[in-house]
């Protein structure tokens, strides 16, 4: 039996050139300034709880404006993204969500049945983002005391046999790190969620290499992000899946009307940031076994000077934020053009954040979508006709400047 995966080429998915998802920030809630935390370091203050009223408020606006899923995210710091995402499920419609989870915290068969039970029982909303772990003290957290070479073994491992149950198979293995035994699903996801995986580390690109459909960076400058996608592409040949592996990148926005506010924004961010907030930041990410995180801290350095790092990306979010830390920055024509440019290079799909998240969807949404469908790069994945407006807000950026 084989499934095909729910891919933004297939049945279920867009058939865009263009794919696009939101954040929900279970990460320690929202607010009018950068949310920091992550990779071992704890979140900073928010003014918005993440809890299912405000998260879901994001997620309505988040479909209607026509991203596909959003991203929710895994750690010590986080709200848990399963129960989190089963929720939202039942105050939204068609957002699918990009669930992050870590292999070898749960039994590859249970991982592989809640993922069915997810995506059969929700409607086909399961989209799978796999994280390996960058942190061992956090790892150790949850009783995984493996390194960090092991953990990416034990990922392959997880992913074969996950990959197998979902292709109806009776899988017997014994690897390493994980073994089972006459293992079969009775219920099988339909379509198969698609894996979505990250990772800069040589381990991480073999693993994405062997497993995953979409392949997920950082948004580093579009040079970068191209020598990354042909690092991996070589890789994905050499197990003859060249063709079977997207591309995608996670960055934030700050989008407007005009180039000038958008960078009066960025300034607003900026300067609401200590230099005490930094040096604190810094020290904790600068621990990160990450090889990601370590690209992310290469390009602000610690510091508020330099942070145009290319046209239109900025590195401001990174001095307090671990993770993802650049944002596109600029008028939605400037940031229309530099996701033409990412796309130029390879990636397909964008999964996106702001600060606010409920108003960011829009800004973007209502900004910088209309340009990409103009251009014949983007098109809502629903008709209009089987839409409804998520939650009253005043119309923001291009549409509004014609009404």
């Amino acid at each position: 039996m084989s499934i095909t995966p729910d891919t933004p080429d297939t049945p279920g998915g867009s058939s865009s050139p263009l794919t696009f998802h939101w954040f929900l920030p279970t990460n320690g809630g929202d607010g009018r300034h950068v949310v920091g935390g992550g990779h071992g370091v704890s979140a900073g203050a928010a003014g918005r709880p993440a809890d299912v009223p405000y998260l879901g408020q994001v997620a309505r606006a988040a479909e209607e404006m026509g991203f596909t899923g959003a991203l929710t995210p895994a750690g010590a710091w986080c709200e848990d993204a399963w129960l989190s995402t089963a929720m939202l499920s039942q105050v939204s419609e068609r957002l699918k969500f990009l669930v992050a989870f870590r292999p070898g915290l749960v039994a590859p068969y249970l991982a592989a049945q809640m993922a069915g039970t997810f995506q059969n029982l929700s409607g086909q909303r399961l989209l799978l983002n796999v994280v390996t772990g960058g942190e061992s003290h956090e790892q150790r957290m949850f009783g995984d005391f493996l390194d960090k070479d092991a953990r990416y073994a034990r990922c392959d491992e997880f992913l074969t046999i996950v990959r197998r149950l979902w292709a109806g198979e009776t899988v017997d293995f014994t690897g390493e790190h994980l073994s089972v035994e006459a293992a079969r699903l009775d219920h099988v996801p339909d379509p198969v969620p698609a894996l979505y995986f990250g990772g800069s580390s040589p381990a991480a690109l073999e693993v994405a290499a062997k497993h995953v459909d979409v392949y997920l960076t950082w948004g580093e400058p579009p040079e970068a992000v191209a020598e990354k996608i042909a690092r991996v592409r070589a890789k994905a040949a050499e197990h003859g899946r060249e063709d079977k592996i997207r591309f995608g990148i996670r960055m934030h926005t700050i989008t407007r009307d005009t180039s000038a506010e958008a960078w009066a924004e960025a300034d607003r961010l900026l300067a609401e940031i200590s230099p005490e907030q930094i040096a604190t930041v810094q020290a904790g990410l600068r621990a990160s076994e990450s090889e990601g995180q370590r690209r992310m801290l290469d390009l602000n350095a610690g510091s508020k000077d330099g942070l145009e790092v290319h046209p239109n990306v900025w590195a401001g979010v990174g001095l307090v934020r671990g993770g993802a830390g650049t944002a596109l920055v600029g008028s939605h024509e400037e940031v229309a053009d530099r996701i033409e440019e990412y796309h130029a290079v390879g990636i397909d799909e964008f999964v996106l954040s702001a600060y606010p998240h409920l108003e960011g969807a829009y800004w973007f949404g209502e900004g910088v979508l209309p340009i990409l469908a103009e251009r014949g790069l983007w098109s809502h994945p629903a008709p209009r006709t089987a839409r409804r407006q998520a939650v009253p807000f005043q119309q923001a950026g291009r549409t509004a400047a014609a009404s």
